[in-house]
């Protein structure tokens, strides 16, 4: 959404809002931009769907830093949460070496303790390698218990299997 201040409203009146919220009625665009000055304030219009457009005084520099914060809210949500938030994907083989498997264990506690949610997904070769790619992911939830908990139920495919842990709050 563009933003309009000071001299880029074209508008011959607009609808003016104070520096505290306040209602100020239509005004001529010329009367706004001279009270915008004498209060030290930016004219900002962030509307031009009506007539006149709602213009509000906003504190001078203040304007480009709530467009720059309006532009970010656009991002796509993940998941419908109401803030967008990155989940870390750790990869599995179905048969893990001991070592290996401690080390992505410390990663996924450190994601969760941290609060962000971890994707943990097992690779499996073949319907074969399905049960011990469960058993893995069964005993990863199972260590994770103390740092998060399941978000979903644990999803098999023909390739692999995976479950969203979520940390605990």
């Amino acid at each position: 959404m563009a933003v309009l201040i000071n001299e880029q409203i074209k508008a011959a009146e607009v609808e003016l809002t104070g520096l505290k919220g306040e209602k100020l009625g239509t005004v001529s665009r010329s009367e706004a931009l001279s009270m915008a000055r004498a209060a030290g304030a930016d004219l900002v219009c962030t509307s031009l769907m009506s007539s006149p457009p709602p213009c509000s005084l906003v504190a001078k520099g203040k304007a480009a830093a709530q467009a720059a914060r309006k532009g970010d809210t656009s991002r796509p949500q993940q998941g419908g949460g109401s803030s967008w938030e990155k989940v870390k994907e750790l990869r599995f083989t179905a048969h893990i070496e001991e070592h290996d498997y401690d080390t992505k264990l410390r990663q996924a506690d450190k994601h969760l303790r941290s609060g962000k949610p971890v994707q943990l997904v097992v690779k499996s070769s073949g319907a074969k390698e399905a049960a011990a790619a469960k058993a893995v992911l069964e005993r990863l939830v199972a260590d994770l218990k103390e740092a998060g908990t399941k978000a979903s139920g644990l999803q098999t495919s023909g390739k692999g299997a995976q479950v969203r842990v979520n940390p605990r709050t």
